[in-house]
């Protein structure tokens, strides 16, 4: 005899309990597979085992679309690596301070596709470029105050920068910087990547290949900087 049969009124919830307790309860009874009915959002109510193959159909659904993500993610992560590699190469090539942040610059807007570039070195150096992209501070970050609080943290900055940080860095062109990357390069500077996209650079995304280019970048300079 059943344990069901045994009882009189049962609640929804005690059947309920009951069923998850015994799953292969159908088997024994497989004409309630065909009548228990249950409901659907749109359209006529499912049989049970109609419904149990739509839900799995959706359920094999949300897996594709995961792994479809997930593939993407990669590739994009593939890509990523590449681009940090090709300019890590670069950096070992440079000949000297000069040229060093010219190619920091060069593949930033070419291989990663940036719209703005600045570079703040905290040292002074008569080979330098006179170029917009490139910002030097002599005086050290003691000349720029509102960044004390990023450079002592010493972590890459994503997101929207205050106008004051924007106005330091890229001066007429700070109104168009919609979202911005803020990199530190050890105690010898920092670099900034501004975007027109709003969210091209958020809080959420991962740092992983802004730190790696961090480091890249704070060893090639500290090689002509003078300081180790």
């Amino acid at each position: 005899m059943s344990e069901l049969s045994v009882k009189d009124g049962l609640s929804a919830m005690e059947v309920a309990s009951y069923l998850r307790r015994h799953s292969d309860f159908l088997k024994e009874f497989p004409d309630l597979a065909m009548l228990l009915r249950l409901p659907r959002e749109q359209g006529p109510a499912a049989s049970l085992a109609s419904y149990q193959l739509e839900m799995m159909r959706d359920k094999n659904n949300e897996l594709s679309r995961r792994l479809h993500d997930l593939v993407e993610i990669a590739h994009e992560n593939e890509t990523l690596m590449v681009r940090v590699h090709t300019l890590t190469l670069a950096l070992m090539r440079a000949r000297d301070l000069a040229d060093t942040v010219t190619r920091v610059v060069a593949s930033l807007t070419e291989d990663f596709h940036t719209d703005l570039v600045r570079m703040v070195l905290f040292h002074s150096d008569p080979q330098l470029p006179v170029a917009d992209w490139l910002l030097v501070e002599a005086d050290g970050p003691a000349a720029m105050p509102a960044f004390a609080e990023f450079l002592k943290r010493g972590e890459p900055l994503c997101g929207r920068l205050l106008q004051d940080k924007l106005d330091a860095l890229f001066a007429d062109k700070a109104s168009t910087v919609q979202s911005a990357v803020l990199l530190p390069i050890g105690d010898l500077g920092m670099l900034a990547i501004g975007s027109l996209d709003a969210n091209r650079f958020h809080p959420g995304m991962g740092t992983v290949f802004l730190r790696l280019i961090a480091e890249a970048v704070s060893t090639a300079v500290t090689r002509y900087s003078g300081k180790r």
